[in-house]
């Protein structure tokens, strides 16, 4: 999709889950009694996250027209990389949504978007076809009960650091989803090649020798040293230091 259409249906998904948060408000888990010593270690997203994912899908299933939609589909596999796709009233472009939780107040760092080849997969059948991440920020209140504060929808064809890690299962990785403030805002097939080549590049760490040199989508060359990697030019010679 181009930019505009894509920020169409990011504003229309956005408001739709303004709606939902209001709606949902707190989710309730268990009793001061059940918890007499409250969370504890609890108190965390990766505790949560599937609980908060179906409250979502089931409300937003269920009440759809609440909250302007036309149709919504759950996925059905588990392994699927997305949590549902839907259309919104009066756009017919479909919106393929991963649903997330943040614990309000936490660091900042790089969380896992999506399992690169399943999102190359993805692209492969229409590199036209627009994907969000929807963040749930929650707290975590003394009656065990979860607030959502909020939410943020984030295309992923506009973040802007366009990471894969090779040594996590190749998944697409970043820190910069959470506020649409950190977005670049670019098309869905200016995204997926920018992907791809990402994707390539992680596949040839994963896969490099020692001594091998291999050049990133940026145009920096590295070579691999003993289980690490150092910048060099082109040849494998090292970079001469730039005097001041």
């Amino acid at each position: 999709m181009r930019v505009e259409e894509i920020e169409e249906l990011r504003a229309g998904l956005q408001n739709s889950f303004d709606l939902l948060v209001k709606k949902i408000d707190k989710i309730q888990i268990g009793t001061k009694e059940q918890f007499p010593y409250g969370w504890r270690n609890a108190g965390k997203g990766r505790t949560v996250w599937r609980i908060v994912e179906e409250v979502v899908t089931q409300n937003l299933e269920n009440y759809f027209k609440e909250f302007n939609l036309q149709s919504i589909a759950v996925a059905e596999s588990e392994v699927c990389i997305f949590d549902f796709e839907c259309k919104l009233q009066g756009i017919e472009n479909t919106a393929y949504v991963n649903i997330k939780t943040s614990v309000n107040g936490g660091k900042s760092q790089k969380d896992d978007i999506s399992k690169g080849d399943g999102l190359k997969a993805f692209y492969e059948e229409d590199d036209n076809k627009t994907f969000f991440v929807g963040t749930f920020f929650i707290d975590f209140n003394e009656d065990m009960t979860i607030q959502i504060d909020r939410a943020v929808v984030f295309p992923i064809a506009w973040i802007q650091d366009i990471y894969v890690n090779p040594s996590n299962n190749g998944n697409l990785q970043s820190k910069y989803y959470k506020n649409i403030e950190d977005a670049v805002k670019r098309s869905d097939s200016d995204f997926y090649k920018l992907f791809t080549n990402a994707l390539a590049f992680a596949k040839s760490k994963k896969d490099a020798k020692a001594g091998d040199i291999i050049k990133e989508p940026e145009g920096n060359y590295y070579k691999k040293i003993k289980g690490r990697w150092k910048e060099v030019q082109e040849n494998g010679d090292d970079i001469e230091p730039t005097l001041f």
